[in-house]
């Protein structure tokens, strides 16, 4: 599901207000593809589970076998910077190069060779009074497979897309006309399409994916006219700082821009010049072009910058916007945080496996059916198969969770172990003997009555918790919670302390993590008001008792993995929200053999900085602080699991930081290397994985067909949802020395989803990448520091 805002047009001063815009991006591969499955791997699917047949979201795209592609270079005498009058000079000579064509505005890619060689064509320019001399020259023939065959099948699917009478709104298509409308909130819901065509295992397949734009109805004029009505001083100020920076969307020819700036001295009865010398007013302009009617003649514009490539194309610097014409996109914070509004738009998004391969159905039936559509896609001797691909998979065994010492139970059909959680005792209790609890006075009776909740469920865990100091405060100000927490960790030095706060304030919040996670070392738990007396209370107690064990140290369940000597690494970044341009790795690592104790750390980086110094610095600290707690030993074998990694930064990834990464251990283990594995995680993908028309249960693999050749890959459904489809998690192993057989790497991957502790069930990533990520969106949204060497052992972040 794709929820965003959408994106909007340009008036200009100079050539108007609407301009040509430039070729759509294709949704295709990086031009460089890295091969990163190792050698060693003759075959990367594995044996063990079920054996099951799947379906994905994914076509065949067939091509003849005698299919070639020529690519040529194209000059003009004289010269043309704008593409878009390239475009129309060439196409005047379409009965030579024929109507099979695809031109960027330097490359052209043809089905015919070209003859003569080279092809020097005549024309005349726009204005008609000077000869153009077009001169077309080789540049190579193409191999079925190389990276320009992706990316022309990919820009002749856009082409298609248009031609099935879709909206181009940002990037993607849309369907306007197919539009649900939500009154209640003043939105409008847009279906899409996403397409991707990529070289999988053994044939080259198209994914497609059902996407949703939202579109907001209310205007850049509504806003102004809602700063004035806010504050009638100093509503200028008000309105610039919503404005700039934002991107609006002109329903008139569906374009996005981004608002740099207010003129004030410009409103919609100011003239501009067009290209022929003539002058005219904004009102008389859309009038006239449009059909628009400009309601509010004294309204101030806005202003955006055009990009360089924009500017390329033929538009002008600076691009005026009438606010009236300009609808606001994306979500505010309000918005995000309404729960009814985000449950009436998940009504149309979260769309169950039934319904979304009734819906890819029949895209592919419109395509099938679009006459122009073929005729495109015959040109270039191409046909998409009618029916989404079916390949093997395996569903993997369900897992055993271990309670206590001796109690043990299975995962489940679902992977929830929730029921079994509640009524067992904790794999391994951690030491509570002082903790505080600081809340308002006038929460006092709440707070007694949960804290005795909270006990009576500790006891059910086996985890006993003592009774805690109490601390009142008068007020619910940030200053007055960060006083109380200097007081009682300065007299009292607690091992634990837990906040009742009145409401989510973020400022609050962020307060007292920082004096407790960067000026001190003592591990936190704050608590909503609101959660007290909540109709589920007792559950709220259980959860929270678990999270105050991890915190201090303990273990809520663990599952067997037979390899001894094995430290796992999680890693992630998350970007800093009071500074531009820096973000924070966090990078967590197991420590002992039942994958419970973690070490932590985290170090801030600047945009340009090399993320693997970073990286094999924190690596090392881990080697050492597992060697610490295991009695000298060393890690035998070393699985990094990587997060936040993007496909275009997997070259980076796999030459920079794996080189150091190796470089580093092997200056630590004296010459000699420990069995190393790297492993890029990638959950947002479009990949949607089907079993019998449903969503395919936890330990869902799928290994081959719609894997890539030249990666050591698999997908892994490892959660159960309850509403819409299923997302699988994909897995690419760029670096492995560590002679695990493909079947042991996957099942390795599946059990570390069982193993985080905020949730009693297994998640979307493994469990170290999830720490990774909560401790790195703690230091980014809350802390902007590196946190306090005293919590590196433990799970302060949950």
């Amino acid at each position: 599901m794709k929820i965003t805002g959408s994106n909007g047009a340009r008036g200009s001063r100079g050539d108007g207000p609407s301009a040509p815009t430039g070729r759509p991006r294709s949704d295709v591969p990086p031009p460089s593809v890295v091969k990163t499955r190792p050698d060693r791997i003759n075959s990367k699917k594995g044996e063990a589970g079920q054996k099951v047949m799947l379906q994905a979201n994914y076509f065949n795209l067939n091509t003849r076998p005698d299919w070639s592609l020529y690519q040529y270079r194209v000059d003009f005498a004289p010269e043309e910077d704008r593409t878009a009058v390239k475009k129309r000079l060439l196409r005047c000579h379409e009965q030579t190069i024929g109507s099979g064509y695809i031109f960027d505005g330097t490359v052209l890619f043809v089905v015919t060779r070209l003859h003569p060689e080279p092809l020097v064509l005549h024309t005349k320019n726009e204005a008609g009074d000077e000869n153009v001399r077009i001169t077309i020259k080789q540049a190579g023939d193409l191999v079925m497979g190389d990276h320009n065959y992706l990316q022309l099948f990919n820009i002749v699917m856009r082409k298609c897309l248009d031609g099935l009478q879709l909206q181009l709104v940002g990037r993607d298509f849309f369907d306007a006309l197919q539009k649900v409308e939500i009154r209640d909130f003043n939105l409008e819901l847009w279906p899409g399409y996403l397409t991707s065509i990529r070289q999988h295992e053994n044939s080259i397949l198209m994914c497609a994916e059902i996407s949703h734009k939202v579109m907001r109805r209310d205007t850049a004029l509504d806003f102004l006219h809602t700063c004035q009505n806010k504050c009638r001083s100093d509503w200028r100020a008000i309105f610039e700082e919503g404005i700039i920076g934002y991107v609006v969307l002109t329903g008139y020819n569906n374009r996005t821009y981004r608002v740099d700036d207010v003129d004030y001295n410009v409103t919609p009865l100011s003239e501009f010049q067009l290209k022929g010398l003539e002058r005219t007013s904004y009102v008389d302009y859309y009038k006239k072009k449009y059909g628009i009617r400009i309601v509010d003649v004294h309204q101030p514009l806005l202003v955006s910058k055009s990009k360089p490539r924009e500017i390329r194309a033929g538009m002008t610097d600076i691009v005026y916007l009438i606010p009236e014409l300009c609808r606001m996109t994306g979500f505010t914070d309000e918005m995000r945080s309404n729960f009814h509004l985000m449950r009436a738009l998940a009504e149309h998004t979260r769309m169950p496996p039934n319904v979304r391969i009734d819906r890819l159905m029949r895209f592919n039936s419109r395509l099938q059916n679009t006459p122009s559509v073929q005729k495109d896609l015959a040109n270039w001797k191409m046909t998409l198969d009618t029916r989404l691909i079916t390949f093997p998979g395996r569903i993997l065994d369900q897992e055993e969770i271990h309670f206590s010492r001796t109690i043990r139970v299975r995962a489940g059909n679902d992977a929830d172990w929730t029921r079994n959680m509640r009524s067992n005792p904790m794999f391994d209790m951690g030491s509570l003997k002082s903790w505080v609890v600081i809340y308002m006075d006038r929460m006092r009776a709440d707070v007694h009555n949960f804290i005795s909740i909270l006990q009576k469920s500790g006891g059910t865990l086996k985890f006993y918790l003592p009774p805690p100091v109490y601390e009142e405060v008068r007020d619910d100000r940030m200053a007055t919670y960060v006083s109380a927490l200097e007081k009682v960790i300065s007299t009292r030095n607690p091992q634990l302390i837990m906040c009742i706060v009145p409401n989510n304030r973020s400022d609050r919040y962020s307060a007292i993590k920082k004096k407790c996670c960067v000026d001190r070392a003592v591990p936190t738990q704050v608590v909503v008001q609101k959660n007290l007396n909540s109709k589920g209370v007792m559950s709220i107690a259980t959860k929270i008792a678990i999270q105050m064990n991890c915190k201090i140290g303990g273990t809520p369940w663990s599952i067997p993995v037979p390899m001894q000597g094995l430290m796992i690494c999680g890693y992630d970044v998350c970007h800093d929200t009071t500074t531009k341009g820096r973000s924070f790795g966090a990078m967590v690592a197991s420590i002992n053999s039942v994958f419970s104790r973690y070490f932590s750390a985290v170090t801030p980086h600047t945009n340009g900085e090399e993320l693997s110094n970073d990286l094999s610095m924190n690596v090392v600290k881990a080697v050492v602080r597992y060697s610490e707690c295991n009695n000298g030993s060393r890690p035998k074998t070393i699985i990094i699991y990587r997060d936040g990694v993007g496909e275009g930064q997997i070259p980076f990834v796999y030459k920079h930081e794996v080189k150091l990464i190796k470089e580093k251990l092997r200056e630590l283990y004296s010459g000699e290397m420990p069995l190393f594995a790297f492993v890029i995680v990638t959950k947002r993908l479009n990949t949607r994985l089907f079993y019998q028309g449903k969503n395919p249960p936890p330990g869902t693999i799928a290994d081959d067909c719609i894997t890539s050749p030249d990666r050591y890959d698999f997908f892994l459904v490892s959660q159960s949802v309850q509403q819409g489809t299923v997302s699988p998690t994909s897995y690419n192993v760029i670096e492995d020395s560590t002679r695990l057989a493909p079947d042991r790497m996957q099942r390795l991957s599946y059990k570390m989803t069982h193993l985080y502790y905020n949730w009693s069930g297994t998640v979307r990533v493994p469990a170290q990448c999830q720490y990774a990520h909560k401790l790195a969106f703690l230091v980014g949204q809350s802390l902007h520091k590196t946190p306090n060497a005293g919590l590196d052992d433990l799970l302060y972040y949950l």
